[in-house]
């Protein structure tokens, strides 16, 4: 009988001798070409920081990582400012705690997205990013300084960025929801994959920012 292999597990292994060592878990991804740290170039770094950035600052993305005034955006390719209907604040919180829950609308659950206009729903709770992770108004080298700065990306170092990834493509969380948000919703550009590849080869290259 195959035992599924925690990630909490798989992380450690990876922290502790490298890249390679992260096993295939339920996330269907493939980690087995994933770069080792030294093993790339900074301008490879840079190139890859480059599809990250435009993975970040896609609507997909950049409606939940807003700032503290706590209001999520209904962002679009052709309308990437435009504000969350019904006068949605998240509050605080981040999920609606003081107001309506994120919840009364967007729903927890791993079906696909199927339905057209329905309310969207992944494997996680509903939230704003920490207002830390603002991405909105933001350059791309300022994104990057954040991105890599454990005090502003939840602790994480770039073992923890790459798990982060993992974690969620277990879950069917945000970051895979946004590469296949379903019908009437437009992706994020690339794949969970591809995403997951451009990571490690930032990470890789050790983190180098845009000037």
């Amino acid at each position: 009988m195959n035992h599924p292999v925690h990630l909490s597990l798989i992380v450690a292994a990876g922290l502790a001798v490298g890249t390679r060592a992260l096993a295939q878990g339920e996330h269907s991804l493939d980690l087995s070409a994933l770069p080792e740290a030294g093993e790339v170039a900074p301008e490879d770094g840079l190139a890859a920081w480059d599809s990250i950035h435009t993975v970040l600052t896609h609507p997909r993305c950049l409606n939940c990582h807003v700032g503290a005034e706590n209001v999520p955006l209904w962002g679009t390719p052709d309308a990437p400012d435009r504000v969350h209907g019904m006068a949605i604040n998240a509050g605080d919180s981040r999920f609606g705690a003081e107001t309506l829950s994120c919840n009364a609308c967007h729903q927890t659950s791993t079906r696909a997205n199927t339905m057209p206009h329905a309310a969207p729903h992944t494997g996680m709770d509903w939230r704003l990013a920490p207002a830390e992770f603002q991405w909105t108004d933001r350059t791309s080298a300022e994104i990057c300084a954040q991105m890599r700065d454990p005090d502003r990306n939840g602790g994480r170092d770039a073992a923890g960025l790459l798990e982060h990834i993992l974690h969620d493509a277990e879950l069917i969380g945000f970051i895979t929801w946004s590469f296949d948000p379903g019908v009437g919703r437009d992706p994020a550009p690339g794949s969970l994959q591809a995403h997951l590849e451009d990571m490690a080869i930032w990470t890789a290259a050790g983190m180098p920012c845009p000037a």
